[in-house]
């Protein structure tokens, strides 16, 4: 399969340096990664540097001799799949607002008709400047993806917004803008996490999820075009870049946000693990420990799935989750039956490669239609076999 092809523009900010380590993951990916370079950014990192890491020669100097001619600007900017521009100075973006090309870089930036990704990295006063934010916003009216930076102690001493976004943040920016856009123009609701019933202050029921097949199909389902909400119970996880999370704690707490958010979804997967049961009374103070055993009342949660299907709009897909010990098919067709859904994803918890807190999983789609059984796969590699099935059984 032929690699898709990443423009890297790099600039002269101090986080030049970063720079290396995002083109370094990039060609790691897989992506043929080709580096253009402002003279100041030569001056932070040599070009020796990024050659190494991604195979291909620098690209600074636009009358350089030593390249094989085929007007190089021209030829980059037609090959690449996207362009981002990683660190991304306020001259650069007060240059590519204006339409100005002085250099290699922004010769190619203005040639170049793939989707194009801004990550500034800038002392706190000029990213807070009225000129840079009105650059960025001249940018964004134009298509152009702004991949925003994050605050905290500069290399100048400041303390504020201006850092770089986090590499895996513009990682997953750059695969978004490569993948197909089956999704695209869909609104996509998904549940990850297991919920906490709290029993007193200190205490609480809760399950071994990890919500990692959640935060993956959240992750795919924005790769593939859709406008994500993820509505997150006590995860662990760095959020999916450019989707919406909607932290919750509690099985109560998530149902309302699952209700308010199938209003408006397209598509509404259910990969979460709420609690089946809460404690029936709060003890608003520790509960102290005894020598005889303590009894523990019980009562049902909200059914969330059956709750969003008895509300199920016309052409609303929804799909749920069903882990299983024993008889998978079995009771994973009941319950789609039982809930009024379109599909189960359902896998067994004694299968190796499945259960909690794996980066694998398999998985039986199931469906009115019948089951479909998948291989074992990485939870991201099944997150794209769920949502083309579930786009696939839209009207």
């Amino acid at each position: 399969m032929e690699k898709k092809t990443v423009a890297l523009g790099v600039t002269g900010s101090i986080a030049a340096y970063k720079a290396a380590q995002l083109c370094s993951n990039l060609h790691k990916k897989g992506y043929d990664v080709h580096v253009l370079m402002t003279r100041n950014a030569t001056e932070l990192v040599a070009p020796l540097t990024f050659e190494t890491l991604s195979g291909n020669r620098v690209s600074v100097d636009t009358f350089d001799r030593n390249f094989e001619w085929n007007v190089q600007h021209v030829s980059l900017a037609k090959r690449a799949g996207v362009f981002v521009v990683a660190p991304a100075t306020a001259n650069l973006i007060a240059k590519m607002a204006c339409g100005l090309c002085d250099d290699m870089l922004t010769t190619t930036l203005l040639a170049a008709r793939c989707e194009k990704i801004v990550c500034p990295a800038m002392n706190t006063g000029m990213y807070d400047n009225p000129a840079t934010q009105q650059n960025l916003e001249i940018l964004r009216e134009r298509g152009v993806q702004i991949v925003e930076p994050g605050s905290g102690l500069l290399a100048c001493g400041d303390t504020g917004k201006g850092r770089l976004a986090d590499l895996e943040d513009i990682e997953e920016a750059v695969a978004a803008a490569l993948s197909d856009k089956p999704l695209q123009g869909l609104r996509v609701t998904v549940t990850a996490g297991g919920t906490r019933e709290a029993l007193d202050p200190v205490r609480f029921i809760t399950n071994h999820s990890s919500g990692k097949m959640g935060y993956a199909l959240a992750r795919m389902a924005r790769y593939m075009g859709a406008e994500v909400t993820l509505i997150s119970a006590n995860c662990a996880l760095r959020a999916p870049y450019g989707v919406r999370v909607i932290p919750v704690v509690s099985a109560a707490e998530m149902c309302e946000e699952v209700l308010k958010s199938a209003e408006t979804a397209d598509i509404l997967i259910k990969a979460a693990a709420p609690a089946d049961y809460r404690p029936a009374q709060y003890a608003p103070e520790k509960i102290k420990k005894s020598e005889g055993p303590l009894l523990l009342p019980l009562e049902r949660t909200a059914d969330i799935l059956s709750a969003v299907c008895a509300r199920k709009r016309p052409g609303q897909v929804i799909c749920g989750f069903s882990m299983e010990t024993e008889n998978l098919i079995e009771n994973s067709t009941r319950k789609l039956h039982q809930k009024g859904c379109d599909m189960i994803v359902a896998n067994s918890l004694r299968t190796e490669g499945a259960g909690f807190g794996t980066d694998t999983n398999i998985a039986t789609l199931i469906t009115r239609g019948g089951a479909e059984e998948l291989p074992l796969m990485q939870k991201e590699d099944l997150a794209r076999q769920i949502l083309l099935k579930l786009c696939g059984m839209r009207p």
